[in-house]
């Protein structure tokens, strides 16, 4: 039986640090959703297709691949064999993934993925809906949050390390709008499962974070760690 493991949060909640940081702990296999939907939102602006109409985003599913490769122990996302993994990560592309992500069609490509990614390996994998529809039988879901300065402050220090400069007020306004895309969007909104974890990571340093979901994990009883 495959181990799964699901961690869902709002954007900047850390999530993708930690799933990837306790996937290794684990010796598991580390899946960001996210990624994805930021690959579509991509492929969408390369094509000249604008995100807020849902037909023109539709119209060029059937003409992309998706993949995702571990390199190194890494996951790299790639678009019809091109490696677009630090592509995706700009915070425009973020508020492209937030509006592809409100149309059905994107949402059941990309599920077939990952479900299809979770069948012979144990995962650790990290979006907005894990625990609620991709892995709804996981035996271990946590719900990472955070405050919005917090989360802010990780937006501008992840795109610095990136050699990338925002200003506060921008990437304040683009998580606020992110976030209200995510909870309020009709299919599969950003919502804690009722038998996740919740984890407030405001206050505390990567290696917190990690610690606690290691001991809920072991208190799951899933497995020793």
């Amino acid at each position: 039986m495959r181990i799964r493991i699901a961690i869902d949060g709002p954007s900047g909640s850390g999530k993708s640090t930690i799933a990837k940081a306790v996937a290794a702990r684990l010796g598991f296999v580390h899946i960001d959703t996210g990624a994805m939907f930021r690959a579509v939102a991509l492929c969408a602006y390369r094509s000249g297709k604008k995100w807020d109409n849902e037909s023109e985003v539709l119209s060029i599913l059937g003409g992309i691949n998706i993949d995702i490769a571990y390199v190194q122990g890494g996951q790299r996302v790639y678009v019809s064999g091109e490696d677009v993994t630090d592509a995706v990560r700009t915070a425009e592309m973020g508020v492209g993934a937030a509006a592809v992500a409100t149309y059905e069609g994107v949402r059941e490509k990309l599920l077939q993925i990952q479900q299809r990614l979770v069948k012979s390996r144990n995962v650790v994998m990290d979006g907005r809906d894990i625990g609620t529809v991709v892995l709804p039988d996981a035996p271990v879901k946590i719900f990472l949050t955070a405050s919005l300065e917090a989360r802010v402050q990780r937006r501008l220090n992840e795109l610095s390390a990136m050699g990338l400069t925002h200003d506060v007020d921008s990437i304040t306004q683009q998580m606020q709008k992110r976030d209200y895309d995510d909870t309020n969007r009709a299919s599969a909104p950003l919502k804690c499962a009722p038998d996740s974890v919740m984890v407030d990571t405001s206050d505390m340093d990567i290696e917190q974070v990690i610690e606690t979901i290691l001991q809920i994990i072991k208190e799951k009883g899933v497995l020793d760690v």
